[in-house]
């Protein structure tokens, strides 16, 4: 199925335009925290180091100079690279945080401040109306403040692990990088609220998050089911602790899940497959018995369900109000009808001026807008692309921009790069 293209579809300036973002991120929770600004409008530069984004060399799969994983993190933005360990790079990032709102990096902590570009210590006077991001594993502060983090490690230590999986396979990181994403989503709804109380106050202000912090935010409702109980949540597999039959069940070919969340589901779900004593049976007469008999109750499911097909089993319950889907893979997902409706499988071109374009898939935008919605537009950058562009709009002449990549301060080709 081909993915649409964004001109076919086309919109007014995001909700975000106008707004100015310098993204010195790597990897993935402060570039995805960037990339949801820019897909409603803001204009980011993206600004790596020598080596660039560690991410541009997750593959295979590549595509064009990068692998696919630095592609999924990026687009919308334009690049420049500048080595901070040179005072003239220092003295680039200054001039344009002169015309920034916000600013979003996530370095191990005290590294800006090593530069001499801590937001406490010199940022917050010099620009008071600049909103800094900050992302770290674990914080500043506290017994594990200014360690490193990543996303399965934070899945480990924030207790995500211990609720994934299945007692025979142990606790299992979660199969995408869940904590990374929902910190890069935190990251943009604090920049969105800093941007709220700036319109009131006319004063940016420090936005704080961390892996940490969000791992442990994931564990819903697991915290509040060990703060009533007492008892330490243990491994379901895919069911929920609180609910049932909310679980992956087999069927004829291949499996789904049934996501029954109230008593009057269950009754229809028993109408429909033909099992009406089931709603007077003690053991299912609700939700608190149907949990305490949760394994022989999705045995007899599953033996009712293995002479039906999953997807018209799955049409039938959902049209009586009954929560179920077949288990997709990602290239199901991804080529289903609905996906393309939704505008969540779409095709990024260049920019007006790329003599380079090359359209690369990727995922839509989530969050529709009806007024100013948002567009994934363009594809993300190659490496320090837009240098000249970025540097002339900061002021810089042909003379100066010359010098800053002579002395190697500002980088056009990525240090260690293989040649193709």
């Amino acid at each position: 199925m081909n993915a649409p293209s964004p001109t076919a579809f086309a919109s007014p300036p995001g909700a975000l335009a106008g707004l100015r973002v310098l993204d010195l991120s790597r990897v993935l929770a402060g570039p995805y925290c960037a990339q949801l600004l820019s897909d409603h409008g803001a204009q980011v530069i993206k600004v790596e180091p020598p080596q660039g984004d560690e991410t541009r060399t997750f593959g295979p799969p590549f595509t064009g100079d990068a692998a696919a994983y630095f592609n999924a993190l990026n687009r919308n933005k334009r690049g420049l690279s500048l080595d901070f360990n040179q005072p003239a790079a220092r003295d680039v990032l200054l001039r344009l945080l002169a015309e920034t709102d916000v600013l979003i990096e996530n370095f191990l902590p005290g590294t800006m401040e090593k530069w001499g570009l801590g937001y406490e210590a010199v940022l917050a006077a010099r620009f008071p109306r600049l909103i800094y991001c900050r992302i770290s594993g674990f914080g500043i502060d506290g017994p594990l403040g200014m360690l490193p983090g990543y996303d399965a490690v934070l899945q480990a230590m924030g207790g995500v692990m211990s609720i994934n999986g299945v007692p025979e396979g142990g606790p299992t990181r979660v199969g995408m990088p869940i904590v990374d994403v929902v910190t890069g989503i935190h990251g943009a709804f604090g920049v969105m609220l800093a941007l709220a109380a700036r319109g009131k106050t006319g004063r940016g202000q420090l936005v704080d998050t961390s892996l940490y912090d969000t791992a442990v935010s994931l564990l819903i409702p697991h915290a509040a089911n060990w703060f009533a109980s007492g008892q330490v949540p243990g491994l379901t597999g895919s069911a929920h602790p609180n609910l049932s039959p909310y679980d992956k069940f087999a069927t004829a070919r291949g499996e789904i899940f049934l996501g029954v969340v109230n008593d009057g589901q269950f009754r229809k779900f028993c109408k429909l497959l033909g099992c009406p004593q089931w709603v007077d049976d003690p053991r299912y007469i609700d939700n608190a018995a149907r949990l305490h008999n949760r394994a022989r109750l999705k045995a007899e499911i599953e033996a009712l369900l293995r002479g039906h097909d999953p997807d018209e089993l799955c049409k039938v319950l959902m049209a009586a109000g009954v929560p179920a889907g077949p288990v997709h893979t990602v290239a199901d997902a991804m080529n289903h009808p609905h996906t393309a409706h939704r505008r969540m499988n779409v095709e990024l071109g260049g920019a007006p001026d790329d003599t380079e374009a090359q359209t690369q898939r990727a995922l839509g935008v989530p969050v529709k807008l009806s007024a100013t919605p948002g567009a994934a537009r363009t594809r993300p950058p190659r490496f320090a692309e837009h240098t000249e562009a970025v540097l002339k709009e900061a002021g810089y002449g042909n003379e100066e921009i010359a010098k800053l990549i002579a002395e190697g301060a500002v980088r056009t080709k990525r240090a260690g790069a293989r040649k193709p």
